[in-house]
């Protein structure tokens, strides 16, 4: 079991200080803006959750007044859901993609580290990750990405220097310039 989070908490706090202007910048994700990124970050918070047992409110981000609240809370309930074991027993289909719920909770990390990163090099907003967590999600990405399920989900690996810290080799292998 891993703790979903301190990467849920730090993504919310980035989302709390991003602004509607920036909403329509470019991310280091190519096929997303910040606004489309968010409605993302939204649609998983929501499904993974959903998959870890809780109830989630599945209504999409609006971004009308209080939508930083709104996803913050969604990605409070997705790191609390992850938090019982019991959610990562079993199997779950999501996108009509069954998987174990172990990889599901997995993939979930990696959606809220990588695409954090994404969002903080889009606004210039700090995402600081404890060590264990960058760790635990570099430990999943570097196996799963090397045969993931649906590949076009990813780009192909940048290359990064063996001593690069930990989290430029992780977005790297997501196939992101650090």
């Amino acid at each position: 079991m891993i703790d979903l989070r301190p990467a849920c908490r730090q993504l919310a706090e980035l989302v709390a200080g991003i602004s509607d202007d920036q909403l329509d910048r470019s991310t280091p994700c190519p096929e997303y803006s910040v606004r489309g990124l968010l409605a993302h970050v939204d649609e998983g918070a929501r499904g993974f959750a959903q998959a870890a047992g809780a109830e989630a409110d599945q209504t999409a981000l609006d971004f009308g007044d209080g939508w930083q609240q709104l996803l913050g809370r969604r990605l409070e309930l997705l790191g609390k859901a992850w938090s019982d074991p019991a959610a990562w027993v079993g199997e779950s289909d999501l996108a009509g993609l069954g998987l174990s719920n172990e990889e599901w909770g997995k993939i979930a990390l990696t959606e809220v580290v990588v695409h954090g990163w994404d969002l903080s090099r889009a606004t210039g907003l700090p995402f600081e990750l404890p060590d264990e967590t960058v760790r635990a999600c570099f430990e999943h990405v570097s196996g799963f990405l090397s045969e993931p399920p649906v590949p076009e989900l990813w780009g192909p690996p940048v290359e990064v220097p063996a001593e690069a810290p930990l989290m430029d080799r992780l977005v790297g292998i997501a196939g992101r310039k650090p």
